[in-house]
Formats: C-alpha cells, structure tokens, sequence
C-alpha cells in the first residue's frame, strides 16, 4: 500500500477484503496517506470500525461505509459498485443510507431528465464514517449542486439529525425520502444501523406518504423556486420543523 501511494499519488482507496481484514485495511490505507476511503465491505464488528474510523479521522482523512455501494459523479468518475447506467450527469446531489433505493430514485430522477452532481452511499452499519451532516454541507458548499436528494430509513437518529442541520443550514432545496412504517423499539430493521433508540427512529401515524412520482414534481417545483423560503410536507412529531421539504414514506 504504502509504495503504491508514493508511486501512484492515489488519494482514494475502494475496500473490498473480507469483514475480518477491513479494519486493519481501512487503517492502512489511512496511515499510508490515501484522503478518501470508501469500504464496501459488510459484516465489520462495530468495535472494528469504531477503532477504525477513530483512526482515519487522526489522520485526517475521509472513511465512506462501511456497508455501502460507494459513490459516483456521472461523467467524472465512480469508486464503487453502483449501476453506472442509471445515473446521469446533472446538479442534484444525493445522499442515501440504502444503495437499492439509490439505484431505484436516481432511476426516476434520471428517466425525468434530472441529472446528478454526485451520488454518496454513506452506508447502513451502526457506525460509517461520513454521514448525513458532513455530506450536506458538502453539498451545500459545492456549486455545481442545485438541489438534494435524502434517502433514509426509519431507525436511529441520523435523519433527525439531517432536519435539524437542514434547518439551520442548508439553503439549496432538499426533497427527504425515509421509507419504512414500522419499527418496534429495539429491533433492528433491514439495515443494521435502523435501530429505535428512546423516541427517536420512529414512524409518526401521522405522516403522509408519497410515491415516487410526487417526489420527482416536489423537486422540479422546489428547483423552479426562486424563494428557498420554509415548506415541509409533514405533521411528524418526532422530526424538526425544516426548511424544504421532508417526505416520509
């Protein structure tokens, strides 16, 4: 690794070792002074990747995953393992703890002529490096993307998180897509990071629901307005009042 980087200057670093190496992989690479490090891998020990993302971070480096399909700037480049025919260039960012629901809405988003900056599958472990806040103002900051896509899922506090920094920070229009309806406390869902926690992760009874075609005209109508002034679709208890708009599916 550490002769690759002096010979190469690579920057980046795609992990795909089996679960019991990947710590030691992703550190690797970090010590040998690689500044994006996206780990494919699942089935790492959360106490593995707590040690590991500690790690990257003292390095200052940036961990993707684990458990995640990677990321890709249709037309630029892609490290990971997304379908690349489905995405197109374009200035919506998005975000999203699930890579099939990334592949379905970026689908829908594409067949409607609505391109992607970057697409970022941030993983659904417990414990990923970088998540909803760090990649919003990200995007906030990057001026070849217009609008952002969320996609989340009901368990954990990390789409709460987002609406709360939302609110306060972002002012490009943002469309939320979590899906999931139910979620019995303790219980892990589809993806281990969708645990209840207190009253957090919840499904509120009284959230509307949308499909995808609304989410495709709630983001042409968001990018077609001049004011970024507050709308939200949503009476759920449990998510912050935001800016933009949150659909909860």
């Amino acid at each position: 690794m550490y002769d690759a980087v002096e010979q190469t200057k690579a920057n980046t670093s795609i992990i795909f070792v089996p679960a019991r190496f990947a710590a030691d992989a992703i550190m690797e690479a970090a010590d040998a002074g690689i500044r994006l490090i996206v780990c494919i891998a699942e089935g790492i020990p959360t106490l593995d990747v707590i040690k590991a993302h500690q790690f990257v971070e003292q390095k200052g480096a940036m961990l993707i995953g684990p458990n995640c399909p990677g990321l890709i700037s249709p037309g630029k480049s892609m490290v990971g393992i997304l379908p690349g025919q489905v995405f197109l260039e374009g200035n919506v960012g998005v975000i999203s703890r699930s890579g099939t629901l990334t592949y379905e809405i970026v689908y829908h988003l594409t067949a409607n002529g609505m391109g992607q900056s970057t697409a970022i599958g941030i993983g659904g472990d417990p414990v990923v490096g970088l998540h909803f806040r760090q990649l919003l103002e990200m995007f906030q900051n990057d001026p070849e993307t217009e609008a952002i896509v969320l996609i989340g899922e009901i368990g954990g506090n990390a789409e709460e998180q987002a609406a709360e920094y939302i609110r306060n920070n972002v002012t490009k229009p943002v469309v939320a897509f979590i899906a999931g309806q139910s979620a019995p406390p303790g219980k892990q869902m589809g993806h281990a990071g969708a645990i209840i926690s207190g009253s957090s992760g919840r499904y509120p009874g009284s959230t509307r629901t949308f499909g995808y075609t609304e989410i495709i005209e709630k983001i042409n109508s968001q990018r077609e307005r001049k004011d970024k002034s507050s709308h939200i679709i949503t009476d759920a208890d449990s998510l912050p009042q935001i800016s933009n708009y949150i659909l909860i599916v």
